[in-house]
């Protein structure tokens, strides 16, 4: 049972070196960086910088964790299961200060953080019960033939982790390598490094083997390239935007051709018919967007409303958003935190004004919050045409574009006139307009008369420009796994 919510504004901060081998240790260069507070601007603390040297030495390490005859090698399937509960349960236990060095770092309210850090312990128990349910087939064969197949780890996983949701996705991705038997090197983004370290910590805590998970703080184009580009690296799971995925992509080309999974951005569609539930559909909308200062890559930033209840839909949005408190982290009650960092915020601030000057009407907010952080006011903007760039970029702030639509065909062409196809949802009471826009949409998930739901036991990801692969659910943990056939002759009995 997870303690109350108590959130620490000053959690002390243990661990700011890298973690390989189950040693912290200081980078090979000595080079250090700042992990900046979003919502006064001010320096936490700084932490070790991983870059190629560092990257080079942590994956020899994980290849050896992985090597035939290694301790890793030969648990059985069910001890992963029950270290990864070990990690889990540890996560829970200290829910509190996770939350708290989350929030420090990242800016979203404490109280979200909490409820984040506890998904993510559900995500790594899910993941815990799948170890030991990895399994291959008998497969009938023509002649003498007996066939089967084995299902075996990768071998060495890159995991990189985005600063939006840092407990939630290593998670992911951490659970997925333990239960299929891979080692792994994470790089957590270098905006958000000290809730991976602080985890670092609980798996040695738990018991993992020396080498099985390495954790290196570290730039994109340093230590990320480095990991992306490795040879002794068998697959990237990464998430983030789509440039940084495509060249991922040439890195696997490039290197070894190793697995690449890939969730990356979106630009998602919540359509609203006429006959459905307002408030319902109004709440989703208001809550999926601001939360996480709109940084959230499945935020419903085109909300397309029928006619009939278009303007009295946008009306009561604009209410509502003039409502969303704004503010610190450890603040009661705040619901949307600053953005993540100066390019962030000047990024969104851009995107904001040319919006204005293609001729979008700006109903509300629009401009920096105080003087201090990353703060943007909740935005809404109506009459925006498709090919605005508001309507088409993926802002990553709080920024709402409201458009009106006639018809379940107009709104289909519409909703997927994009190059993303991260997520979807639609609003409605009749059965057959939700099943049709379900099946017509070019989305990864789809969302009926709710948004934003993500289970342990669901795949996740998307379609175009927003990835490769799945993470989630039991079909995703072939991500992580290579497939053997081994074909044996058996005598005839004629």
């Amino acid at each position: 049972m997870a303690p109350p919510p108590k959130p620490s504004p000053n959690p002390q901060i243990k661990f700011t070196k890298l973690f390989i081998n189950n040693e912290w240790v200081d980078s090979v260069s000595g080079k250090k960086f700042p992990t900046i507070n979003p919502a006064t601007e001010k320096v936490i603390v700084e932490v070790a910088e991983a870059d190629k040297a560092d990257v080079d030495k942590a994956v020899k390490i994980a290849k050896a964790a992985f090597e035939r005859g290694s301790v890793w090698r030969n648990l059985d399937a069910s001890a992963r299961g029950r270290l990864i509960y070990k990690i889990a349960d540890l996560m829970e236990e200290n829910v509190n200060e996770i939350a708290s060095l989350e929030s420090l770092d990242n800016g979203k309210p404490f109280i979200q953080s909490y409820m984040q850090t506890l998904d993510s312990v559900n995500f790594l128990r899910y993941f815990a019960g799948c170890a030991d349910k990895i399994h291959g087939e008998t497969v009938p064969c023509n002649g003498n033939n007996f066939a089967l197949t084995r299902k075996e780890p990768v071998g060495v996983v890159g995991a990189i982790i985005p600063w939006n949701y840092p407990i939630i996705l290593l998670s992911f991705k951490l659970g997925m390598a333990l239960a299929t038997g891979c080692t792994v090197v994470i790089k957590p983004a270098e905006q958000t490094p000290l809730t991976a370290l602080y985890v670092a910590h609980l798996v040695k805590q738990a018991g993992a083997p020396a080498g099985v998970v390495n954790v290196l703080p570290g730039y994109g184009p340093t230590a990320g390239a480095a990991l992306s580009n490795h040879h002794h690296v068998d697959k990237i799971s990464f998430t983030g935007s789509s440039v940084v995925g495509k060249s991922i992509l040439e890195a696997s080309a490039k290197s070894n051709l190793k697995k690449v999974s890939l969730e990356l951005g979106g630009k998602s569609p919540l359509v609203v018919f006429d006959d459905a539930n307002l408030d319902l559909a109004l709440k989703f909308a208001s809550d999926a967007l601001f939360v996480n200062a709109g940084q959230t890559c499945i935020a419903p930033t085109r909300v397309f409303v029928q006619a009939g209840v278009y303007e009295k839909f946008t009306k009561k949005f604009i209410e509502i958003a003039s409502k969303v408190k704004v503010a610190s982290a450890f603040e009661p009650d705040a619901f949307q935190g600053p953005q993540i960092d100066l390019k962030g915020f000047n990024k969104v601030l851009s995107l904001i004004e040319t919006g204005k000057k293609e001729g979008a009407k700006c109903e509300l907010g629009g401009k920096r919050l105080g003087n201090a952080g990353y703060f943007i006011e909740p935005t809404v903007f109506t009459n925006v045409t498709d090919d605005m760039t508001i309507a088409k970029e993926e802002i990553f702030g709080p920024v709402q574009s409201i458009f009106k639509f006639q018809t379940l065909e107009e709104v289909i062409k519409r909703a997927n006139d994009t190059t993303y196809g991260l997520s979807a949802g639609v609003f409605t009471e009749n059965l057959n307009t939700a099943l049709e826009f379900s099946k017509a949409v070019a989305a990864g998930t789809v969302w009926v008369n709710q948004w934003g739901s993500v289970h342990p036991q669901t795949p996740f990801g998307g379609y175009k420009m927003s990835g490769i692969g799945r993470e989630l659910g039991v079909s995703s943990l072939d991500e992580y796994m290579e497939t053997k056939t081994i074909n044996i002759s058996v005598p005839s009995n004629h």
